[in-house]
């Protein structure tokens, strides 16, 4: 198997229905409490790539791009349209967005981020598939130049800058993302009789681990 870097057709992915899936483990005790642990630490998603589809030329390019990626053999980039960028959908990405870490006069490599969350109930969200060309990078809030001070790897997420970060100095970041999928299935079914009729097939994408 492989990564394809490519990206989902972004008009058949608006639309689309999904979100986050977590796996806990729930125990009910004899006194009635419960005990809960999870065996993930981070979450993944789900998708139906068929609830976008609106015509039957949309369902032959979504037939052309699973044969290309073989089905479920091969992950690609998926743009989830109600969470894609370091901030609010609505809003411009700005580079004190997120903070990757702070500077000890050593680190180079800061891995992007988001954080959902705020005080002690927080969770930081490893970003491995940034949007080309997207990345806006500060450091203590100077705005950073891309080539020139850092550069990115947009196959991990990984920010490297070209000299050790000051001490103590904060790494923020703007950016947008998109998530690693494959197809969640061997079989799509189609009909173009019951695509007229308003129905429109199953095509289940998940996320996966790169």
């Amino acid at each position: 198997m492989a990564f394809h870097d490519l990206q989902f057709p972004t008009n058949l992915s608006f639309g689309s229905s999904g979100g986050p899936e977590r796996r806990t483990e729930i125990v009910t005790l004899a006194n009635g409490f419960e005990e809960r642990n999870t065996p993930w630490e981070h979450s993944r998603r789900r998708y139906d790539a068929g609830a976008a589809l609106r015509s039957l030329t949309d369902v032959e390019d979504v037939l052309h791009f699973f044969e290309a990626r073989r089905g479920p053999l091969h992950a690609f980039r998926w743009k989830d349209w109600a969470d894609y960028k370091s901030k609010a959908a609505d809003r411009q990405v700005d580079p004190t967005d997120q903070v990757l870490g702070t500077g000890d006069g050593v680190v180079t490599e800061f891995q992007l981020i988001k954080r959902y969350g705020a005080g002690d109930a927080v969770y930081d969200r490893p970003i491995r598939k940034p949007v080309p060309g997207s990345v806006q990078v500060a450091v203590g809030g100077v705005v950073q130049v891309d080539t020139v001070d850092f550069t990115v790897d947009y196959a991990t997420g990984i920010v490297s800058f070209a000299h050790p970060v000051d001490e103590f100095a904060d790494v923020t970041a703007g950016f947008e993302f998109d998530v690693p999928v494959r197809f969640d299935t061997d079989h799509i079914v189609t009909s173009v009789d019951t695509f007229n009729a308003g129905q429109v097939p199953n095509i289940p994408v998940v996320e996966v681990r790169v």
